[in-house]
């Protein structure tokens, strides 16, 4: 499941750290996609989450390269906001909103199953939206993930799932394996071999949900730590996910999976451990699966308020209480969830699907950025390389998994729907504020014989909207006359921003004079382009966080709205400690 930033440390984040932060995000769906896998592949899921393995081990490489080029935090959306239009980076944002938002809901609802076998008087619903607004409250109270209790957490999940595999084998080898060989000689879902493993294939892929969480702090991670983060993921899931299907399927019948499809692992632990076992599993999962709500709710708030100062999303998101949280963004995530939550009545099913979309849809789209990365920032160093064979494989993974899903519950896509549709309406009036003031303006002009004061008062606020936006700057940090940089930080202004006022700023050493082929090129540029104001700053400084922020402060530009041009081959290292500071080259 997608996680957030997690908070500032003096100290970059060790391998252990980083992989205990994402690494409960991706193993928590070990609690529900064994059975989520069987109930569509019956006895072949363990094969069906092979295979997801498998694509997995392919995103490894894709992610590497995406990231190890631009390493950044923001996942999808800054690879998309890098390669191509803010427009196509909203639409995977609000994709990555709805894959946070199942996330909470889902993992709620299965904390509360999992506490219903412990107390069977639990209103599950009820007690999901509990769990839902508890985190509410701790949000807004200003609290956050912490390093240590994820590696405790991660460290008691692995030794539980360690445990609960250990005593099963032990079960198996006192026991046989009669269940397993009548498993095997019940008729094959779907009818084949084949289609259970399609179905079961495209169900399980949400036993990689998570894969995506440390792309999303890599600012945060000691150097070299990322890659082994997406090592120790995928030997989590491709070990544990087919070998706990595999155990369930050779311990209980098939129709006691179906039974008990919410809580599969602690009632795996009643029968080969006994009940003390099942209740283990149980406080194991209650934990693992909690945690993964307050990523949730801490990862939406810092998408959305990334959104809001790109300005994609309104600007009162970004109303902050004492502790400095934005409790706009999370009243409305929590009002969104509760939503989804009603509308499905908490059942795993059309969860996991509307979960499922819109997580491989993220996972399309950082595939997609690969390829636009390739042909886009061929010169950015990266240390791994995933060739068009592996992404294009990859790419087809995720599309068939997406296909299957859509195929076995067209009903989730309307859920679906109803959910990414509004959210790119808002996103969509945002980006096109200015076609819609412009028609407002003609409206209102139309109306100025038969309502001349009115008229006169929506002219004066629309433009004055306008000339706000008009006035908004930008600032481009270059190194030299490279007219090719300079006309693509035009460019993307022209057809991203609302702005017409373009700083651009080049750093001199002591003494040293700008190339007069620099002011050259600008003015051909500010010629080329007539709508927007370009003004050339020149200043002696190092560029760093602290020019930076010195900058950011006296022009009270936002340090998001810079852009830094011809880096260097040190670019991507210089830039992961600025922070919001974008790549136009």
């Amino acid at each position: 499941m997608p996680t957030s930033i997690p908070p500032h440390h003096p100290a970059k984040l060790n391998e252990l750290e980083a992989t205990a932060i994402c690494g409960n995000d991706i193993s928590s769906s070990c609690l529900y996609v064994s059975a989520l896998a069987i109930s569509y592949a019956g006895q072949y899921a363990w094969l069906a989450l092979l295979v997801v393995g498998a694509v997995l081990f392919l995103f490894r490489k894709i992610y590497g390269e995406v990231v190890g080029a631009l390493p950044l935090n923001g996942g999808a959306y800054n690879v998309l906001l890098n390669t191509t239009s803010k427009r196509n980076a909203a639409l995977a944002a609000c994709l990555t909103i709805l894959s946070y938002m199942a996330t909470a809901v889902l993992s709620a609802n299965e904390a509360m199953h999992y506490l219903h076998t412990l107390w069977e008087g639990l209103p599950i619903l009820w007690a999901t939206v509990g769990l839902l607004g508890l985190f509410l409250l701790l949000t807004i109270l200003g609290m956050s993930e912490s390093a240590i209790v994820a590696v405790i957490i991660f460290i008691t999940h692995l030794a539980s799932l360690t445990l609960l595999v250990g005593v099963a084998i032990w079960y198996l080898a006192t026991h046989g394996f009669h269940n397993l060989a009548l498993n095997f000689q019940v008729p094959v879902k779907g009818g084949s071999i084949l289609n259970a493993l399609f179905f079961g294939f495209s169900a399980a892929m949400l036993g990689i949900s998570g894969f995506e969480s440390s792309a999303n702090f890599v600012e945060e991670q000691a150097r070299g730590v990322f890659q082994k983060t997406l090592r120790n993921m995928w030997v989590v899931v491709t070990v544990f996910n087919p070998l706990i299907a595999f155990l369930a399927v050779a311990v209980l019948p098939l129709v006691e999976v179906g039974q008990h499809t919410e809580t599969l692992l602690s009632y795996l632990g009643t029968v080969t451990g006994g009940p003390w076992l099942g209740m283990v599993i149980s406080v194991n999962a209650v934990a693992v699966l909690s945690g993964a709500v307050l990523t949730s709710f801490v990862g939406v708030s810092g998408l959305m308020k990334r959104m809001t100062l790109d300005r994609i999303l309104p600007q009162f998101f970004l109303k902050e209480n004492k502790r400095g949280s934005n409790y706009l963004i999370l009243v409305m995530f929590f009002a969104l969830c509760c939503s989804v939550l009603f509308i499905t009545q908490g059942q795993l099913g059309p969860l996991a699907g509307v979960y499922t979309i819109s997580f491989l849809s993220v996972m399309a789209f950082f595939a997609l950025g690969n390829f636009l990365l390739k042909r886009k920032r061929p010169n950015l160093p990266r240390p791994v390389y995933a060739g068009i064979l592996t992404v294009s494989l990859a790419l087809l993974g995720v599309l068939v998994a997406l296909f299957g899903n859509v195929r076995i519950h067209p009903e989730y896509l309307i859920v679906f729907l109803e959910y990414f549709l509004p959210a790119m309406g808002v996103v969509a009036i945002m980006l096109n504020r200015i076609a819609i003031l412009n028609l407002a303006l003609s409206a209102a002009e139309s109306l100025a014989q038969h309502l001349p004061k009115a008229a006169r008062l929506a002219r004066l606020k629309v433009r004055r909207q306008l000339k706000e936006l008009a006035q908004q700057e930008f600032v481009f940090f270059t190194k030299g006359d490279n007219v090719a940089n300079l006309n693509k930080v035009m460019a993307y202004v022209v057809e991203n921003e609302f702005t017409n006022r373009l700083r651009i700023v080049t750093l001199l050493k002591e003494g040293e004079r700008y190339p007069e082929e620099l002011l050259n090129d600008i003015r051909v540029l500010d010629r080329a382009y007539e709508q927007i104001e370009v003004e050339l700053v020149t200043m002696e400084g190092h560029f760093g966080p602290e020019l930076i922020n010195e900058l950011s402060e006296k022009w009270n530009i936002p340090k998001n709205f810079m852009f830094i041009g011809s880096p260097g081959d040190r670019f991507p290292y210089q830039v992961s400690e600025l922070g919001g500071v974008r790549l136009i080259i």
